[in-house]
């Protein structure tokens, strides 16, 4: 599955980079806020749900290779962090599902 069907299929928002996730595969998920954790325990092409939306995260997903990042619970982007999402293609997308409900949803998929 690709993020772009992942985000028709959960009604997800995109916030960057709508045009990388046409292609984007998807392997699994990780759900996780601490940065470090994420780091060292999120797998290439994983979706990963967190709460945060700060230029942190993007350096966490180009490290890690994710998919893509979906802020849940309807959590803020930082300007500068859509800005280094952008430069560095990382998808970014929003809902304001919590990160079990939209787990509970992608395991079923």
């Amino acid at each position: 599955m690709t993020v772009k069907n992942l985000s028709e299929k959960l009604n997800f928002k995109f916030l960057c980079n709508e045009q990388e996730a046409e292609n984007r595969e998807i392997n699994g998920c990780y759900c996780g806020d601490l940065l470090s954790w994420v780091m060292s325990r999120a797998k290439e092409d994983n979706i990963w749900l967190t709460v945060m939306g700060n230029v942190n995260s993007i350096g966490v997903a180009v490290l890690t290779d994710v998919a893509c990042i979906v802020l849940t619970e309807n959590a803020p982007l930082d300007d500068n962090a859509k800005e280094k999402a952008t430069e560095n293609g990382v998808i970014i997308l929003t809902t304001d599902k919590t990160s079990y409900e939209v787990a509970s949803e992608f395991s079923k998929l």
